[in-house]
């Protein structure tokens, strides 16, 4: 979700007259899009800007701002910890960072060149306050050669108030988008090129249940990628990410009847202890998520799961931990992101007792991470000998002299080929080798 929310705030500097630079050393204005989910983001995105300052020796104009998560939580408490920052621009105020970026670097170029000595003084910004239909103004993009795929914002916000996560505070409520809006976008995203889209929310199959009503007994999730699934040119459909108690049956079952619909989802378990689960305000229990998990898995026999846990949660003993090793083992995840917890300022975790020792926290984060690694590598190994569809992005990140490519369960294939004539296509690869989280083919096309 930042990164799509940087995108519309570049875009809007774009439009604006400005030129985006990859070297921060060449910039008038940085601004930095934060997150607040763990401490340790927090910490690297007030050290990336604490270096970023010896900028202004150079440039004393440049104008230094924080946007999102941290910039909500923490207001103009940053202005004292960062000397040098000028703008503080919350989750609900994206779409107004440019324009107060680009008054203060106007009124100080035009300073300048009237008193090359001039001040800095009370050319500041923090707007942290909420503001009505916010998640409206996230819906443009930048334009990019041969882009393949693309996020596409469809809300704002959570409710569900789970105790280790501040992401209510700093998002707000739940707010969606109308559904002819994102039709729109994607409609204009696919007449650029863009094959497939990836649908973003909080929590996204939640999207537009206090708005919207149920159509046929579908939520309006279900009735929006019905819609999108519609969109002539669109080949692949993703979306992150879900939270079980918005997995009811007519999601679980488009999975059986859209076919455009990736077989691959990013599904949170976050432990699979009910002690835990509880703690953590999550209101499901583990025989649930299974339950969830085996059905989409029934409706579409070739899905790849992937998911969230959180380690060493306040309480959590041996035998909770182990609680998740068996489900893990149980569910036998393509992969899964394995966090430490966090305590979060304003959270009913950070008061709870119990807390774990990080010693603890890191041993039960690296026993979890050799699991699912192990678990990945077997499964890719399977795929060796295997055709597999692949939607190609381009070039290798890696290597500038391979192509590469998704496969609808979400795994990187790695091949040779013509990236001008191949990007952006579906087609054939065959396996013949898998390392690690990769795999490696050769495209059966000519």
């Amino acid at each position: 979700m930042n990164e799509r929310d940087s995108e519309q705030v570049a875009r809007m500097f774009v439009e604006g007259g400005y030129t985006v630079t990859a070297d921060e050393r060449d910039a008038d204005a940085i601004l930095v899009n934060t997150c607040s989910v763990r401490d340790q983001a927090e910490q690297k995105a007030l050290g990336k800007m604490g270096i970023m300052g010896k900028y202004r020796d150079k440039k004393p104009h440049i104008v230094y701002g924080y946007m999102g998560c941290m910039a909500q939580s923490r207001g103009k408490e940053l202005f004292k910890n960062v000397p040098h920052l000028d703008v503080v621009v919350g989750t609900q105020k994206y779409h107004r960072a440019f324009q107060y970026v680009d008054d203060i670097l106007t009124k100080r170029l035009e300073k300048r060149m009237d008193e090359p000595a001039f001040s800095l003084a009370g050319q500041s910004v923090c707007d942290i306050a909420e503001e009505k239909d916010s998640q409206n103004t996230i819906r443009d993009h930048i334009a990019k050669d041969n882009q393949v795929s693309a996020f596409v914002s469809i809300m704002q916000g959570c409710n569900m108030r789970c105790s280790f996560c501040i992401v209510p505070d700093t998002r707000g409520a739940e707010r969606g988008r109308p559904i002819d809006d994102i039709i729109a976008e994607c409609k204009e995203l696919v007449a650029k090129g863009v094959k497939e889209v990836n649908l973003l929310g909080q929590i996204v199959n939640l999207y537009g249940r206090t708005e919207f009503p149920k159509v046929d007994g579908k939520s309006p999730f279900v009735q929006l990628l019905e819609a999108v699934h519609e969109i002539e040119g669109l080949e692949r459909i993703r979306f992150v990410s879900p939270h079980p108690i918005g997995f009811r049956s007519d999601l679980v079952n488009t999975f059986s009847y859209l076919p455009k619909l990736c077989s691959h989802i990013h599904f949170p378990m976050q432990s699979g202890s009910d002690a835990i689960l509880k703690k953590m305000r999550r209101p499901y229990k583990n025989a649930k998520f299974i339950e969830i998990c085996e059905n989409m898995k029934a409706a579409r026999p070739d899905l790849a799961i992937t998911t969230d846990i959180i380690v060493g949660f306040p309480g959590e003993t041996e035998e909770d931990f182990q609680d998740t090793v068996r489900t893990v083992r149980r569910l036998d995840f393509d992969n899964a992101f394995i966090f430490r917890y966090s305590k979060r300022k304003n959270t009913p975790a950070a008061e709870m007792e119990d807390q774990l020792p990080e010693s603890v926290k890191e041993e039960r984060n690296q026993i979890l991470l050799k699991i699912i690694d192990e678990l990945a590598v077997a499964k890719n190994a399977k795929l060796v000998g295997t055709r597999q569809q692949v939607l190609c992005t381009g070039l290798s990140k890696t290597n500038s002299e391979k192509l590469m490519g998704r496969t609808s369960q979400n795994k990187i294939v790695i091949f040779d080929g013509d990236a001008e004539r191949m990007t952006g296509q579906v087609f054939d690869v065959d396996i013949e080798d898998a390392t690690g989280f990769s795999l490696y083919g050769t495209a059966a096309i000519k």
